[in-house]
């Protein structure tokens, strides 16, 4: 007999009682001693106040209510009801108090909770219940934690920088808000652990929390972390944190009772609470990393555990949350009753959005690299001919076939021309000799255009496509640099011998190695403070991977602590992203070097400043070459300038930067005009502002005695090295001629497609948006053959490479193409897809993405299996279509028979050709 709603909402708030500890009982059988927890059922309460569905007793006394509603019931407005059951208590009732101080409201699917010892108490959703032992914790505190959050003292401001110092009070002002998120944006380098170990002494001391939960989505972050609270001086106390309280790092399934912080990878914990084991090297996996594969190794979902209970943390604090914690990882943040913090460099909308838009904390890399917290970077290119292009080897020759995971290689002779393409390199295909030109242009551009002047090999870190990318890459520098293998070493978690944290030890406070090779797993987080060039021969997709990675390289450090690593260098001044695959071409990143005029002398660039131009590039120029030379100034030589013009190095970079900064403008023009809303604005009155904010920050600089001591401290600091540079082709772009032929062939075919709408049946089916059920080979034949008929079109590889020209970066070209790419250049010139690429392309992602939904359904292809799918897609690539009869009279018949099709798929194969046709096309 099936349940009603309410029955089944109360048989599952039964199951989440019961997994919390609580006993449940009728009020015949009532026996509210029979243990810690008792939830009676329908408990009568006091005339005119009904019966409360579940009166929850702890140790024999009342402790709260919980109001049951069925499922799909809204319960947001229900607590009133709750209310009423908890001040409708019976006087004889033995109660802590009354009203009762806790209260739920619960469908069996969602459930919201209620502290009424808070002050200004609101309820709140939760996961699961509390186990009686935690209600009754809180019930005997003699101050609630946001009590004591009200309360807090001053905050200890010795050995803070501002930016942490504002962090750590707008965060406090949040939590005693009671907010129950908040994001930290700090830019990389400026201090985010270290300000959140302040909070944690805080937040154990002061506010009486039990433990807190810091989260990491890497190992070696989470060891890292460790090092930074056994580090960390408790303000007024001079005793390391850990000499006070346990700080866990998790290197198992057990949480340490005793632990006041408890760092763990997300991964190890998402695990935990569903009750699976994880493989070691997921640990080390950054979570941006983690492919379907590894994914379908976790359950999609988590329930309730009772060895974990969800008061098990008072706080938790996610590091570095970009985006990859918003899929199936989110489930860990919210399945503990905890205030979330987030710390991060890089926040993207979808970050903003999950912490209901509590930005408490915005201190980006431009206001770091002003503040000399950061250095600032240039970008050094790398174009080869196969990097950019791709190659063809000719028939006759002999060729290696190396096994991606064994390495095992083999000979072969060529029958055929073998083509790649770009976008085959260090996947499919290796050109070692594509990797030697790159790094032999790096060796020999290194101390004449990169690091002009510099012996030592600047401490360099390279991302690799793979570990089997990594390995030709770390030969290869080997060689090039006639180097042994200290000189050169690859990091990643497949890494055997010495442990990678040991390498990233070495990498970061020895002389070797001067270089590392990475994928991932030094790609966020790890602080490697000497590092001065970062690498890229890997391209990056995600945005906020790519300001990660990128990140690696600003961090300053002393100069006596980087001379001991690079014995040639003085100081570090800034970094180079070194870019080798043209990722910097792709508009990932939001912070931009602040120097807009990298080939203008500083003497060119304060004589025009001094002029009156205020234009925005020239100052986010000015700011980064005044951050470059503030590295070298004496505290003596500040002064100097402070008795000139009232203001130091810093101060003079900082309010430049405010006078550039967009949100300052517009602040201050609203306060000028007494307007209310930005939308108000007049581009005059914003303009007016930003020229009245840039003169009062370079005012100093219009002091000549100002100007000409800065210039003088800068050539005092600074050694000029007489090298010869050496002129190379690193770009080369297309002429206006070709770009105008280009546009001609383009305008040629969408003439074609206008004419023919109504006579081409593939040109109807989406020129008219009639969306027909299935696109054929015969209507893409037409197409072809009609096309042929005219010059300028005749040839398809012309028409890829107009649009190539014309449009390079929604452009993805291939080799040779089939009539089935002239769907993917239809579809593209009526604008219903946003990149232009083979056809092929489209099919094999189509291809992927379902046999990946297959296997996660519980459908397990087997080797002979999956090569015959391979078979059918390529069919279906080129024709549209495959059918039985393709295997007996067509294109298949020449190197496959039906018969073996059948042998490996039975009577299932017309299914799975069926399926694939549709799925596909």
């Amino acid at each position: 007999m099936s349940q009603n709603p309410e029955q089944e909402a109360r048989k599952n708030i039964d199951n989440l009682l019961i997994q919390a500890g609580w006993v449940i009982q009728d009020m015949k059988t009532l026996n509210i001693m029979f243990s810690l927890g008792v939830a009676v059922r329908e408990f009568p309460l006091d005339k005119g106040n009904g019966f409360a569905d579940y009166l929850l007793y702890v140790d024999g006394r009342a402790i709260g209510v919980v109001e049951a509603k069925k499922e799909w019931s809204t319960l947001v407005g229900v607590e009133t009801q709750s209310l009423k059951y908890a001040t409708g208590l019976p006087s004889w009732v033995d109660a802590y108090q009354n009203p009762l101080p806790f209260s739920y409201e619960s469908t069996g699917i969602e459930t919201r909770f209620t502290n009424s010892l808070e002050p200004d108490a609101k309820s709140r959703q939760v996961f699961a219940f509390h186990r009686p032992e935690a209600l009754l914790e809180l019930v005997n505190r003699e101050k609630q934690s946001m009590e004591l959050m009200q309360i807090l003292p001053p905050l200890d401001e010795k050995w803070l920088r501002k930016v942490q110092i504002e962090a750590i009070n707008n965060l406090e002002n949040s939590l005693k808000a009671d907010k129950p998120r908040a994001l930290i944006q700090m830019a990389t380098g400026t201090g985010k652990t270290f300000t959140f170990c302040n909070i944690a002494y805080r937040l154990i001391k002061h506010t009486g929390a039990k433990r807190i939960l810091f989260l990491v989505d890497r190992g070696n972050l989470a060891r890292q972390t460790m090092k930074e609270f056994q580090n960390f001086s408790v303000p007024g106390d001079g005793r390391k944190f850990t000499e006070l309280y346990n700080v866990q790092n998790m290197a198992s399934n057990k949480i340490d009772e005793v632990a006041k912080v408890t760092i763990c990878t997300i991964q190890r914990m998402y695990s935990m609470i569903a009750g699976v084991e994880m493989e070691e090297e997921m640990e080390e996996k950054s979570m941006i990393d983690f492919n379907m594969a590894d994914m379908l190794k976790l359950p999609d979902d988590v329930s309730y555990n009772p060895l974990i209970p969800i008061e098990s943390f008072d706080y938790i604090v996610v590091d570095e949350c970009h985006r990859s914690i918003y899929n199936l990882w989110r489930q860990t943040l919210e399945y503990f009753d905890a205030k979330l913090i987030g710390l991060t460099a890089t926040p993207s909308k979808q970050t903003i959005g999950f912490f209901n838009n509590n930005l408490v904390m915005e201190y980006n890399h431009e206001r770091a690299v002003a503040d000399g917290i950061n250095v600032d970077f240039n970008v050094y290119k790398i174009e080869t001919a196969i990097g950019t292009q791709g190659s063809k080897v000719e028939s006759g020759y002999y060729i290696d076939k190396r096994d991606k995971l064994t390495r095992q290689v083999r000979y072969e002779l060529l029958d055929n021309d073998f083509m790649y393409s770009a976008k085959d390199l260090d996947r499919s295909v290796v050109s070692l000799d594509q990797i030697r030109t790159v790094i032999r242009t790096f060796r020999d551009k290194l101390p004449t255009e990169i690091f002009p002047g510099r012996k030592e090999v600047p401490k360099t870190l390279i991302f690799a496509k793979d570990d089997s990318h990594a390995e030709d890459i770390v030969k290869i520098i080997r060689e090039e640099f006639g180097k042994g293998n200290d000189f050169c070493q690859k990091i990643t978690y497949k890494t055997t011998g010495r442990k990678p944290e040991d390498l990233i030890s070495a990498f970061r406070n020895d002389y070797n190695p001067r270089i590392a090779v990475t994928v991932d797993m030094i790609a966020t987080g790890t602080d490697i403070k000497p590092l001065e060039i970062v690498f890229f021969m890997r391209s990056v997709k995600s945005q906020l991977l790519f300001e990660q990675m990128k990140g690696r390289g600003v961090r300053v450090i002393d100069d006596n602590d980087f001379r001991q690593v690079t014995p040639d260098a003085e100081r570090k001044t800034h970094f180079v992203i070194i870019d080798a695959v043209g990722v910097t071409e792709q508009d990932k990143t939001d912070t931009k070097p602040l120097d807009k005029q990298p080939t203008a002398s500083f003497e060119k660039i304060m004589k025009v400043i001094s002029m009156g131009n205020t234009e925005e590039d020239m100052l986010s120029t000015l700011v980064s070459r005044l951050s470059r030379i503030s590295k070298s100034f004496t505290p003596a030589q500040n002064e100097e300038l402070e008795t000139i013009g009232g203001i130091g190095i810093h101060e003079l970079s900082k309010n430049i930067i405010d006078a550039i900064d967009e949100d300052v403008i517009l602040s201050k023009t609203l306060e000028n005009t007494g307007k209310q809303d930005i939308s108000e604005l007049t581009e005059d009155e914003i303009r007016k502002t930003r020229k009245e904010l840039a003169k009062i920050a370079l005012k100093p600089l219009y002091n000549p005695a100002y100007r000409d001591r800065l210039m003088e401290i800068k050539k005092d600091n600074e050694q000029i090295i007489d090298s010869v540079s050496i002129d190379t082709l690193l770009f080369s772009g297309q002429s206006e001629d070709a770009k105008l032929k280009a546009r001609g062939i383009v305008e040629s075919f969408k003439h074609f497609i206008d004419e023919n709408k109504d006579e081409l049946e593939l040109i109807k089916t989406y020129y008219n948006h009639s969306y027909k059920s299935k696109t054929t080979f015969e209507d893409v034949k037409s197409f072809a053959k009609k096309i042929d008929q005219i010059p300028a079109l005749r040839n398809q590889s012309n028409l890829w490479r107009a649009y190539r020209t014309l449009m390079p970066e929604k452009v993805i070209e291939s080799d040779s193409y089939t009539n089935a790419d002239y769907i993917s250049l239809l579809t593209f010139t009526l604008q219903y897809i946003d990149t232009l690429e083979p056809y092929r392309y489209r099919i094999e992602s189509r291809f992927e993405q379902w046999v990946q939904e297959k296997e996660k359904a519980g459908v397990l292809w087997n080797v002979e299996q999956r090569e015959w799918l391979e078979i059918i897609k390529e069919e279906i690539s080129s024709s549209l279509s495959v059918s039985t009869e393709d295997f007996e009279y067509g294109n298949l018949l020449k190197k496959w028979w039906i018969g073996g099709a059948y042998k490996v798929f039975g009577n299932g194969l017309n299914g799975v050709i069926e399926e694939m046709n549709g799925v596909l096309v």
